[in-house]
């Protein structure tokens, strides 16, 4: 038996491959379908099984292309409906893998077919739960993000995720290992931990939503602090509901390399975006193409373009580090269901300047210009770009909050001829955020190198600490 547990960092985000003399099951895949088939083709292994825990809102998933490349069956837990062949399990079904099976336990609350699948080994031991967005480690699923008007509300929903935890999961063995969609970083819980996996008796010990408490009491808990959804969320809903184009013919449009000409004629066209998403070093040291956003493939990538691009159709040409990323690029792009990437920039930004084309930079400050800028009094506008939650915790004082999650929302209280200083935690959102800045007219931004942990070490002038979990 292997069971082997598939992060992926950029969508905080598990999937999980399981098998077992000789088939194989994939449990919430994400859209790319050949390390699947690789790890299956390792095992000598046929994958025969595709289960969905829920109808995902954070990310598209691959389940579609994975079974017509496969013939696996694709298997949801009760109520699930689709646009293509899927198998409603029953609660407390059995799904046969060489010598173990897994074990359907309808479990709704976050989605009404949300299912969790616990593994029963050939002795009949229940050594693993895969939880979906049911239970994470340190939180729950959000209950909000399927709520049907006139039907079901975010309290409906959060009291079936009651029922389904103290009714099915808590019941299971405390040395059950829980092993959830995702993680920290993701928008689909607001208390997640950095880990990764743990067993139910230490989270009943220790996760805020698993203690003792009415069912009145856990609706109050799990919907306080509760922030929007972003606005993609609704969009990969009704992908993952839908037959979408194959991820080959994704991967084979967006990884055209356009030659420097062809780049600058559809980077003034007004209907397509140029998004850069080399490292931060290459982006302010080289410059940009004029009008481009910055969102580099190194950090939180496609949630961030999710959060930020608004029209998930949106034609979208990209500047790469290394014309051999081209292809993971693309991939993370899709992802998140943004499929319309008609290609990247051959030779990158060399071949870009060699031709004579104009750059863009962004201006840039360090930690400690910032610091004495701002005792001086001589900033405009100095913004911290985090999180509000993270603004709340602690923040440099003097900084005003203009969170880069709601930057499209918030935009038009900026002034374009006004000047205004950005920074995030460490350097990754805030020049993403100058980066739209520029793109929208403020020809005066500056991006502050190092951000709030190194303007801390360094002794900015702080507000008092406040616990995060107090904001829950």
């Amino acid at each position: 038996m292997k069971v082997e547990q598939l992060f992926t960092g950029c969508l905080a985000e598990m999937a999980y491959y399981i098998s077992d003399n000789g088939e194989a099951a994939i449990i919430d895949p994400l859209r790319e379908t050949e390390p699947y088939i690789k790890m299956a083709e390792a095992d000598n292994a046929k994958i025969k099984w595709i289960f969905l825990t829920h109808f995902h809102a954070d990310f598209v998933s691959g389940q579609v292309d994975l079974a017509k490349k496969t013939g696996a069956t694709i298997v949801f837990g009760p109520n699930a409906t689709a646009g293509y062949d899927i198998y409603n399990g029953k609660d407390n079904e059995e799904f046969p893998i060489g010598n173990i099976k897994l074990r359907l336990l309808h479990t709704p609350g976050h989605t009404m077919e949300s299912s969790s699948y616990v593994l029963v080994d050939e002795s009949g031991n229940m050594p693993y739960v895969f939880t979906g967005d049911a239970l994470f480690i340190g939180d729950v699923g959000r209950p909000d993000l399927a709520v049907k008007q006139g039907e079901l509300t975010e309290r409906d929903l959060a009291g079936h995720l009651y029922d389904s935890l103290r009714n099915k999961i808590m019941k299971l063995p405390d040395d059950i290992i829980v092993y959830p969609n995702h993680g920290a970083g993701s928008a689909c819980g607001k208390n997640m931990s950095k880990e990764t996996f743990d067993t139910l008796g230490n989270q009943k010990k220790t996760n805020y939503a698993l203690q003792d408490m009415t069912k009145e009491e856990f609706i109050e808990s799990v919907l306080t602090g509760l922030k929007p959804p972003p606005s993609y969320f609704p969009n990969n809903v009704r992908m993952n509901k839908s037959v979408n184009t194959s991820i080959d013919s994704i991967l084979e449009k967006g990884t055209t390399p356009l030659d420097a000409e062809t780049f600058k004629d559809l980077s003034e066209q007004r209907d397509i975006l140029v998004i850069d998403t080399r490292s931060k070093e290459s982006y302010t040291e080289e410059g940009t193409v004029p009008g481009a956003w910055y969102i580099g493939v190194d950090g939180s990538f496609a949630p961030w373009v999710g959060a930020l691009v608004k029209d998930i159709n949106q034609k979208i040409i990209f500047i790469v580090d290394d014309e051999a990323r081209a292809t993971e690029v693309v991939t993370r792009f899709s992802r998140v269901g943004y499929d319309n990437v008609l290609g990247y920039l051959a030779g990158g930004i060399k071949n870009w300047v060699d031709h004579g084309f104009e750059v863009d930079k962004i201006n840039s400050i360090s930690a400690k210009q910032f610091i004495d800028l701002l005792k001086e009094g001589k900033m405009q506008h100095p913004m911290d770009v985090r999180k509000e939650s993270e603004y709340q915790s602690q923040h440099v004082k003097g900084v005003e909050n203009f969170p880069l999650d709601w930057i499209n929302a918030n935009f038009s209280a900026i002034k374009p001829d006004e000047e205004y200083f950005l920074h995030c935690a460490s350097g990754y959102r805030s020049l993403i955020a100058a980066s739209i800045f520029r793109a929208n007219g403020v020809e005066n931004v500056t991006d502050v190198r190092g951000g709030f942990k190194e303007l801390e070490e360094l002794g900015a002038p702080m507000t008092e600490y406040v616990c995060p979990t107090t904001l829950l």
